[in-house]
């Protein structure tokens, strides 16, 4: 049997009854978390690993307070669901924190399995819950573990039956094999399966853009591409280029990622830039791509053929396939209920509303600014997390 390394919270066995009682915005867990988010926001863990300044940003008591004030509820008393069982994905090593932090906050015991593929900044946020825990209320530790095993199917079907909340990041691959474990009648899953990501530019916008706006789209672009190696669900993939002849656009659009990417060190090796070209070939055998281009090794660019032949699948770090529409709303057919955020500049906001009705919920769960890609938020992939996370009794009287 796969031994299960410990790597944050007490050892023993993680499915036996617990009398612990947190409660909703339990106070124990707002002190424990306020302390992680300043480990996180010391300027040289933000500077190493920026990421995790976001996330410290997020776990500000400040917000962790109007987190617990949206999980009330006026017509009913709000409790905590009681055990959830976290599977995060291994190609964003900060997602488990962001859904553990708010099913703690809502008062569960929580176990989260950390992939050994993680990174270095997986191994940063837990040693740095490690230093908090040794400063806080016992029973955090015996409430909220985190702990490394390799596949084991005896393990996760155990603590499968344990939960009350299964929450499940990752392909669908990863969603299929894990729900092969059955959970108690009671229980549900959370899933997040595979995802894909676009981006759009208003030719217009960008024409009537000084060279602070565009610089400052592409810098927020850029982040929201190349963090994670454009793996993460939210990574723009295709940019639709929405106006008329967009040729000018485009060159402009990559000839600033080019030099805005080189600025912030965005770097892709050589086998990534080798993998890119051999997709974009394999693209162009099929015809969905007209033509292709590789100016640098952080950019390939490719001109789809017709919109509904933009991939779903990741391509490489820095691959964008680009198309031109006359409108937002000549996307809406293509859009589905695999597509999850939808990025944008130049468009006013009448714009994105009309696209946002049109779409009508049939796809797109997230449509925000370039730069605002990769923020997480507690409503993700349109679920209302921290509500997710509790439940109501009704009280009449």
């Amino acid at each position: 049997m796969t031994t299960i390394r410990y790597r944050f919270g007490a050892e023993g066995d993680l499915t036996a009854p617990s009398d612990d009682r947190l409660t909703v915005g339990d106070p124990r867990v707002i002190d424990f978390l306020g302390k992680l988010a300043r480990k996180l926001l010391v300027p040289a863990v933000a500077r190493r690993h920026p990421e995790l300044g976001s996330l410290g940003f997020f776990l500000r008591p400040a917000e962790l307070h109007r987190v617990v004030k949206h999980m009330q509820h006026e017509d009913a008393l709000v409790f905590p669901r009681g055990n959830v069982f976290h599977v995060p994905p291994a190609n964003v090593d900060t997602i488990f924190v962001y859904s553990w932090a708010l099913s703690a906050l809502a008062g569960n015991h929580n176990v989260v399995r950390i992939s050994e593929r993680s990174a270095t900044a997986a191994d940063t946020i837990l040693g740095a819950l490690n230093e908090v825990l040794a400063d806080s209320d016992p029973i955090i530790g015996r409430t909220q573990r985190m702990v490394t095993y390799g596949r084991d199917d005896a393990i996760t079907g155990a603590l499968s039956k344990w939960a009350d909340v299964r929450v499940i990041w990752g392909g669908d691959n990863t969603v299929e094999a894990i729900r092969k474990h059955p959970l108690r009648p009671s229980a549900r899953d959370l899933t997040f399966p595979d995802r894909t990501s676009w981006a759009a530019l208003s030719a217009d916008g960008w024409r009537a853009a000084d060279d602070k706006k565009r610089r400052e789209a592409v810098l927020g672009f850029t982040n929201d591409a190349y963090w994670f190696d454009q793996a993460a669900c939210s990574s723009p993939r295709t940019v639709f280029l929405v106006g008329e002849d967009t040729g000018d656009v485009r060159e402009q659009f990559i000839e600033l990622l080019i030099e805005v990417s080189g600025q912030r060190g965005w770097e892709i090796d050589a086998a990534m830039a080798v993998e890119k070209r051999v997709n974009a070939y394999g693209l162009a055998a099929t015809g969905a791509i007209s033509s292709m281009e590789f100016p640098a090794n952080s950019v390939t660019a490719m001109s789809l053929t017709t919109v509904p032949d933009a991939p779903r699948h990741w391509i490489g770090a820095g691959a964008f396939p680009f198309a031109e529409v006359g409108s937002l709303l000549d996307l809406v057919p293509v859009m589905n209920r695999q597509d999850q955020t939808f990025s944008h500049f130049g468009f006013g906001a009448d714009e994105l509303r009309e696209f946002g009705l049109a779409l009508g919920g049939r796809g797109v769960d997230r449509i925000v600014p370039f730069g605002q890609a990769l923020t997480f938020g507690s409503i993700w992939d349109g679920y209302d997390l921290p509500r997710e996370f509790t439940r109501l009794t009704t009280l009449s009287l």
